[in-house]
């Protein structure tokens, strides 16, 4: 069975079809850049340009790097415009997708359900964390496997900064920082979720993972184990399209 995801970020707007059978994209993914400001009809139409790429015709899975609520409405929007907050973007992509159906979910939720059900939480009971580094830092929290939706964690407060805005992989690159460097204010966050939380597992995801052995290392004193995402940057693509599915299935049961 496959479903088109897409993964919404604050700096590329990305998707496939997915393979639900293998939690594996079933074509190269198609990428446009997000556009800035980052206005809901802007983002709608980068949306529209990655769905027209693969001339697909059926329901389309998304995430949104905010807190989503009802399935549909947008309540915060740290990393795009401010334009998105009370946004109903079920029915905004909807419309510009010229009446597919359509699902809106947290794009670190959907990362960290796709990787408890294919990738590196597979089978993990207790607490596991999800924690994406990229433009922002996105968090996905488990409970014997269950998620605790819209959690944010980027925004904790570290050294009087929002965690996001010292640890994320942008910050990384805006200062310049090495992998060394940047781990060790990583280090600092993981410190911090894990004094409030103490879970068993976190697993790192977003773009880092694939060169998770240039930091890791460097990750130290942490009680928790530490993993990166099996499916790497392509974790909220696939998880988009299995909160597709699932609703699908939801609906016509209703």
């Amino acid at each position: 069975m496959q479903i088109f995801g897409l993964d919404i970020g604050g700096s590329g707007i990305k998707g496939a079809p997915v393979d639900l059978d293998k939690g594996d994209l079933a074509q190269e993914r198609h990428k446009v850049l997000t556009p800035h400001p980052a206005t809901p009809d802007g983002v709608a139409d980068g949306v529209l340009q990655v769905v027209e790429h693969f001339g697909w015709t059926g329901p389309v899975g998304l995430t949104f790097p905010g807190v989503v609520t009802d399935g549909s409405t947008i309540r915060t929007a740290a990393n795009v415009d401010k334009g998105w907050i009370d946004t109903d973007a079920r029915a905004l992509f909807g419309e510009r997708l010229g009446g597919l159906p359509v699902t809106v979910v947290n794009d670190a939720d959907a990362a960290g359900v796709a990787e408890m059900h294919f990738g590196a939480g597979r089978g993990r009971k207790g607490t596991v964390f999800l924690l994406t580094f990229g433009t922002g830092i996105g968090s996905a929290l488990f409970l014997d496997g269950r998620l605790v939706p819209n959690t944010e964690l980027g925004h904790l407060e570290l050294n009087g900064h929002d965690a996001e805005k010292r640890a994320s992989s942008k910050a990384k690159e805006d200062e310049d920082l090495t992998w060394e460097h940047w781990a060790h204010r990583v280090q600092k966050y993981l410190a911090h979720v894990e004094m409030l939380f103490s879970p068993e597992l976190f697993i790192i995801g977003g773009g880092v993972s694939r060169k998770a052995h240039k930091f890791l290392p460097h990750i130290e004193g942490i009680r928790a184990e530490i993993v990166p995402a099996q499916l790497q940057n392509n974790a909220g693509i696939v998880g988009a399209a299995m909160h597709a599915a699932e609703t699908a299935v939801a609906d016509q049961a209703s």
